[in-house]
């Protein structure tokens, strides 16, 4: 191998780097933003409204066999 060839292999394997270094590095952005977006959503539902007082007998079972 001469040394063109060598060098073009380095620069190759440099390139690689670098793009694997970009593409990682717009891989957090995204996350970081989904992440964001995802809290806003999350804060943005309504409290949920109390249950109204219902008897102490209803709802404590299934009826299965319906």
């Amino acid at each position: 191998m001469d040394v063109t060839g060598i060098a073009q292999v380095a620069t190759s394997i440099a390139d690689t780097g670098t793009k694997q270094a970009v593409g990682i590095a717009v891989l957090k952005k995204a996350q970081d933003i989904q992440a964001s977006s995802a809290q806003a959503l999350i804060e943005a539902i309504p409290p949920v409204p109390s249950a109204p007082k219902l008897p102490s007998h209803l709802g404590n079972t299934i009826n299965t066999t319906a």
